[in-house]
């Protein structure tokens, strides 16, 4: 194995590319070096290098196309800039359907049938042709300096593509990364390794530190290879993001022994999460929290410190209702199947914690079953809370109907209670 072999296998091992993709940027970077020194900007110079001999082949390749007389090149190429202009004024790009009846020849990638065979006497229209060159010295300071950028780019292309072929198929898992910085629109910027993500502030949890040098798990949101490169935007606010740290932890999600039928989400304060399984030797609920508690607490832990209630589902609605109201007690359902609307009665000591702070209980519930819910205290003077009440009026009626002292309410002790 050459030393050069050896250079390039390197190269390959530290940035995870193939050996072909490393020596296509090498010789990209020769073709470019030989423009520069000895070739001209009509030629469309293609080099094969060999990493073993150090030997280099190098070609000018045209496509052969019928013959055009100059006199018609010249008028189609007024009438080409003609068109265009006209094309501007109305604020737009020609078409190549405005432009295929026009003559056009293109000297650096094809070359008219008569001059090809003076290279080639059997060349055709339509064919593509090698024409060889030679290299008449070595490369210069300034063609060496051509090459070294061109290597610099095409090798950053190579580590793009491959980072993009490697995470494209990642798009709704977990990744780890760490923190580097804020940009100037709020979105952090994420270390992936390899390459840089974006968490952008609207993918953020509310209150949620991020300070530098901080190993996180994030969601992958998306992978594309737009006209900035490669671009990854990653979540943690999401409601994928608390389903897939589930399936992670879990074995019995993973495996759908286990399956979630609901998850609803306030991101940075609650989730609920709806488990169900059709193995009655298996208890979802306990397979979720873990043995003391051990993979609920790893949960919450990866969402920094989010609150989970993970509940039974169930196919009866009004079931499904009270236990979405957890940790509240519920006393009855009232369904409305038409307007798919839901009174659900509670103890009075049991109204401010199915309501939660600024109406998050209650909302959250809504979410997971789909119904709108009527939260009715029927103890004493009857008050009604809706899980589509504004959160300020929530609170203020959970307020009024609370016998805590100032400083806080039943729903705030109650989850006191709970940390």
């Amino acid at each position: 194995m050459s030393e050069i072999t050896k250079a390039i296998q390197f190269i390959c091992d530290e940035k995870g590319l193939t050996f072909e993709s490393v020596i296509e940027a090498v010789e990209a970077a020769m073709a470019a070096a030989y423009r520069k020194d000895f070739g001209n900007r009509q030629q469309n110079v293609k080099v094969k290098f060999d990493p073993e001999t150090m030997g280099m082949e190098v070609w000018d390749e045209k496509e052969v196309v019928e013959d055009i007389d100059e006199e018609t090149l010249l008028k189609a190429q007024e009438e080409l800039t003609k068109r265009r202009e006209e094309a501007q004024k109305e604020g737009r790009e020609l078409t190549e359907e405005e432009m295929a009846d026009l003559a056009r020849f293109n000297p650096k990638t094809q070359i008219m049938i008569t001059q090809a065979k003076e290279h080639i006497k059997k060349a055709k229209v339509g064919e593509i042709i090698k024409i060889k060159l030679e290299v008449p010295g070595e490369f210069g300071r300034m063609a060496a300096q051509t090459a070294k950028q061109v290597v610099i780019q095409r090798l950053r292309e190579a580590e793009r593509n491959s980072v993009f072929d490697e995470l494209k198929d990642q798009v709704g898992t977990i990744i780890h990364g760490i923190v580097q910085r804020r940009d100037r629109t709020g979105a952090m910027i994420i270390d992936l390794g390899k390459t840089t993500a974006l968490l952008p502030a609207e993918e953020q949890i509310y209150g949620e530190q991020y300070r530098p040098g901080a190993r996180m798990r994030f969601l992958i949101g998306k992978v594309e290879m737009g006209q900035r490169g490669l671009e990854i935007v990653l979540s943690r606010a999401g409601k994928k993001m608390v389903e897939t740290i589930f399936a992670e932890e879990i074995p019995e999600i993973s495996s759908g022994a286990v399956e979630i039928k609901g998850l609803a989400r306030d991101a940075g304060h609650r989730s609920k999460v709806a488990v169900w399984t059709r193995d009655d030797s298996i208890d979802p609920i306990g397979a979720c929290i873990g043995q003391r508690g051990s993979r609920i607490t790893t949960i919450i832990e990866a969402l920094g410190g989010e609150k989970i209630d993970v509940i039974q589902f169930s196919e009866d609605a009004a079931e499904y209702i009270k236990h979405a109201l957890s940790p509240a007690k519920v006393t009855a359902v009232s369904l409305n199947e038409e307007a798919k609307e839901a009174a659900v009665y509670v103890a009075a000591d049991q109204f401010s914690l199915a309501i939660g702070r600024g109406g998050q209980n209650v909302r959250l519930a809504a979410e997971l079953t789909g119904w709108k819910l009527n939260v009715v205290q029927n103890e004493g003077e009857e008050k009604v809370v809706s899980s589509e009440d504004d959160p300020k009026e929530a609170e203020k009626i959970v307020e009024e109907s609370s016998s805590a002292p100032l400083g806080g309410t039943t729903a705030d002790k109650e989850e006191k209670k709970e940390e």
